[in-house]
Order: structure tokens, then sequence, then C-alpha cells
């Protein structure tokens, strides 16, 4: 299928590696330019080579809005202009509610809110002013089904989640859509990193299988396309069907 998106300027955060880095790679293969950012300078370049074509490598810490709004202006200057946001950024470390410090939801607002907020308002007004744009947050099916073992990450990312769905209804005149996207367990590196065991993370899940990041880039990607213009304000789970509700 074609999305429709050949020649479009993408940034995503966050993306040398996990489901940033796999939504920056569909995206390239719908011929897209794409910007991405991590901190790390040697994992960029890494990432960017892997990626290949006329990608540009930033290195920039999104947990700051100044950090996070000067990856969209940086992307900005180097492909003229940033057509299709995907917002996203690595998770606070896992913690119950009352075992994690005010410092540590702070840690997480700033993370995971305020970053989004922050790369939102560079890129809206240039989408405005074209009249076509995408905006995806990837936050987290703990939004739908928040999880007290990670309750600051939940917490910030539902905030994330308000933001998107009422800067979705604001911005949708203007040719923008602004949506969610809630990954469950795919193998990443921070599902790694959360310890948990994977094995038996799969067999809970009704299809049996931990989710793989290149379908997830996939699904992303079409959210991002010109053919799911009249797709916005929403969450889309991709879980695995783990969530129980309707």
């Amino acid at each position: 299928m074609d999305l429709k998106i050949k020649g479009k300027k993408a940034a995503i955060a966050a993306a040398t590696k996990g489901l940033g880095f796999a939504t920056a790679k569909s995206l390239v293969d719908e011929g897209a330019q794409v910007a991405i950012c991590g901190r790390d300078a040697d994992r960029v370049a890494e990432s960017v080579a892997k990626l290949g074509g006329d990608t540009v490598g930033i290195t920039a810490d999104v947990s700051t809005g100044e950090g996070a709004s000067g990856f969209i202006n940086e992307a900005i200057a180097a492909m003229g202009q940033v057509d299709i946001l995907v917002t996203n950024a690595g998770g606070p470390p896992p913690g119950r509610p009352t075992a994690t410090s005010l410092e540590g939801f702070q840690y997480a607002v700033d993370l995971n809110l305020m970053s989004t907020i922050a790369m939102c308002a560079a890129a809206v007004p240039g989408m405005k002013e074209r009249g076509w744009g995408r905006i995806l947050a990837i936050t987290s099916h703990a939004v739908r089904e928040p999880s007290a073992f990670i309750a600051a990450s939940a917490t910030a990312r539902a905030g994330a989640s308000a933001y998107i769905k009422v800067l979705g209804s604001e911005v949708a005149a203007n040719g923008i859509t602004a949506n969610c996207i809630q990954p469950g367990a795919h193998v990443t590196d921070r599902l790694t990193d959360l310890g948990v065991d994977l094995d038996k993370i799969a067999e809970a899940l009704p299809v049996k299988t931990l989710g793989e990041a290149s379908d997830f880039g996939q699904i992303a990607a079409f959210l991002c396309s010109d053919i799911a213009k009249f797709i916005t304000g929403t969450s889309m789970l991709v879980d695995g069907g783990a969530y129980p509700g309707m």
C-alpha cells in the first residue's frame, strides 16, 4: 500500500533503537526524509547509517523542554520543514506510586509529557501554514490500563494522551491529525531493562508472543500517512490483545 508520504519530512524523537527506530525505518521505506535524535552521538550516527538515504541525525536530550524543542528546530533547519512529528522518549524508572519520589514523578512528567508539548509547539505552526501535518505520540498501553509497577510512566503518559486529544481537536481544520499509539509488550531494550520474565509475559497474551518492533513501525507509519487523514484524536492499542476492555 502506498501511504502517499513520499517526500514528506519526518522528525522522530528517541529513535536510535526500539519502537522509535522501527517507526523511522518504516517512514524511510515509504520515501519520507527522516530526522532522528538520541542522547549519544555515536549511537545516533550508527542509526543514521542503518536507516540510510538522506536521514538526518541530531544529538538531543528530549527530557527537557529546551532539548525537545531544540530537536524540532534543528530538524526544520536541516530538512526545511517538519510535516510528520513522532513524539517519543525513554521510560522513567519503574516504581509503585508510594515508592516513587516527587522528583521521580517530576522527571517522568518532563520526559514523557512536557517533551511532547514542547515538540508539538515547535512543529505545529509550520504544519498550519502548509495545511498538512501528522502528529503521533508513542505512549503506552499503561495509559489504558495503568500499572502500579510503572506509576510515574503511566501518570505522565496519560497526561500526554490528554494533550494530544485536545490538540487534535484544535488543529483538525488545518489538515493536521494528532493521535497516540499505545504499545504493549514488544521485544525492545526497554522491556528487557525492566527485568521481567519475557516468556511469562508472552504466554499471558492472547496472541502468545511478544510484539515485533518492525510490525509496530508499520502501524505507526500508517497513522502518519496521507490516507489516515480521517483518523484523529484517538489512541490505538498495539498490544496483542492484552487489554481486556472494549
